[in-house]
């Protein structure tokens, strides 16, 4: 019955209680739309990363070194270094530990690495 809703009230409605309810709805709103356009920001950076740059990303996440992510993915070294400074930038992230806290907002799960 509550579909969509945020609250009812009940006639005949106080006026205080319609102001509180209007202004806690405003406050969910808004925080659901900044939510929202942040996932919305960070899918489109995540739409950036070639296949090989999601992959590294995905192994980064999964706190693997760039020598475990190299032998896993078969590449070399330097290359997951590069591939590695890439994400970093096309994500917009200073840090691994951001890297992970952005991927984990949008569920993104890290690749399991075998040492």
């Amino acid at each position: 019955m509550k579909r969509g809703a945020f609250h009812f009230l009940t006639k005949p409605v106080d006026e205080s209680d319609l102001l509180a309810t209007l202004s806690q709805a405003l406050a969910v709103d808004s925080h659901d739309r900044g939510e929202r356009e942040l996932e919305i920001d960070i899918r489109t950076r995540l739409a950036l990363l070639t296949p090989r740059e999601e992959e590294v990303l995905r192994c980064v996440i999964s706190g693997a070194l760039n020598k475990q992510i190299a032998r896993h993915l078969k590449i070399a070294e330097k290359t997951v270094k590069v591939h590695r400074a890439r994400v970093m930038e096309k994500m917009e992230a200073d840090s691994v530990a951001e890297l992970v806290r952005i991927c984990d907002s949008v569920c993104i799960q890290p690749m399991p690495i075998t040492p």
